[in-house]
């Protein structure tokens, strides 16, 4: 696979980025630049930004192509792995197009399992701790199957995922193309859009504009966090693990807290934060979410880092910036 590079002697690999400028997908490109690869960055723009990717424009070995996966995707010259990362993952946005979200994680997932095949590549999906749903196991092994409700709102994302998964795995079964497939729990770090719904990013957005922070339910429910930088050096190892372990892994930082502990670190690190403000709980929000990451310590050697407080530290840093940005223009009027 790849070439060699005659600078460094390293091997030089041809990898397509699917959601390339989404916010993993641009900090994936980001890496693979960094170890000397060439990147084709596919994206739709639906939910990515071109800001995310702009620095790496005129970067010698990568390439944008904007594109929708749902359509057949066809690229000049060969591929050596490929990294599906094409869907919207928050709430907000899978869910204001629902058919779209679901048609990216089957067709979409098709198109690029397809391609992969054509070239010989190495193909990993990015799935989802979504697929256990709303868990009755506790934290969550990859040999749980889950608690979704098939017909509820998120439905389209979390059923989405677990069609891809099977996708992948039939090919695999039947020899035709080498998948990977990683369940990835709460991510977060820069470049997480300010709109997106998630809870890291909603917190610190309120709480620089000087808001209440919005907690939805009684704030007990648990969630896991896990740095951007974290999670791509999983990618990169289960992309790297031979042999194929046949079978998903779930990437994730099994630190575990509630809601209402995340608010406190918040308001604790940015001083404009004003109180937190109680809602009504979304349908099918899971009331606990911590992975089970023994797998990915035994076959990738693999655990994350960077502890909570500090991943906040370069997120606050980033969003503020970001925020200080939008505000200039109007002071300037």
């Amino acid at each position: 696979m790849g070439s060699v590079d005659t600078r460094t002697g390293r091997t030089k690999k041809r990898v397509l980025v699917a959601g390339g400028a989404g916010f993993v997908g641009s900090h994936l490109c980001d890496a693979l630049l960094a170890e000397g690869h060439a990147v084709v960055c596919v994206d739709s723009f639906l939910t990515g930004a071109r800001s995310n990717v702009a620095p790496l424009e005129n970067h010698p070995d990568f390439k944008l192509i904007q594109h929708d996966i749902c359509d057949v995707l066809s690229i000049d010259g060969p591929l050596d792995e490929v990294y599906n990362l094409a869907c919207a993952a928050s709430p907000p946005r899978y869910q204001a197009d629902p058919v779209h979200t679901m048609m990216t994680s089957v067709v979409g997932t098709r198109n690029l399992l397809d391609l992969a095949e054509r070239n010989g590549a190495r193909f990993l999906m990015a799935s989802t701790s979504e697929v256990y749903g709303d868990p009755e196991v506790h934290p969550q092994p990859e040999d749980y199957r889950g608690n979704v409700n098939c017909t509820g709102p998120r439905a389209c994302y979390d059923e989405g995922k677990r069609a891809a998964e099977a996708l992948c795995f039939d090919l695999l079964r039947l020899g035709r193309v080498d998948t990977r497939v990683v369940r990835i729990f709460n991510t977060y770090g820069p470049r997480m859009q300010a709109d997106d719904g998630r809870i890291v990013s909603n917190f610190i957005n309120q709480a620089l504009r000087g808001e209440a922070l919005t907690i939805y339910g009684t704030g007990e429910q648990t969630r896991s966090f896990c740095h951007v930088s974290d999670l791509v050096k999983g990618l990169l190892a289960m992309m790297a693990v031979e042999p194929n372990p046949k079978a998903p892994v779930n990437l994730g930082n099994p630190g575990e807290f509630t809601v209402n502990e995340l608010a406190d670190l918040v308001r604790e690190m940015i001083p404009e934060a004003a109180g937190v403000v109680y809602r009504p709980l979304p349908q099918d929000d899971p009331q606990r979410r911590r992975p089970d990451i023994a797998r990915a310590k035994q076959l990738l050697g693999w655990e994350p880092r960077i502890p909570l407080k500090q991943g906040l530290e370069d997120t606050i840093a980033w969003f503020r910036l970001a925020y200080e940005a939008e505000k200039r223009p109007i002071a300037a009027a």
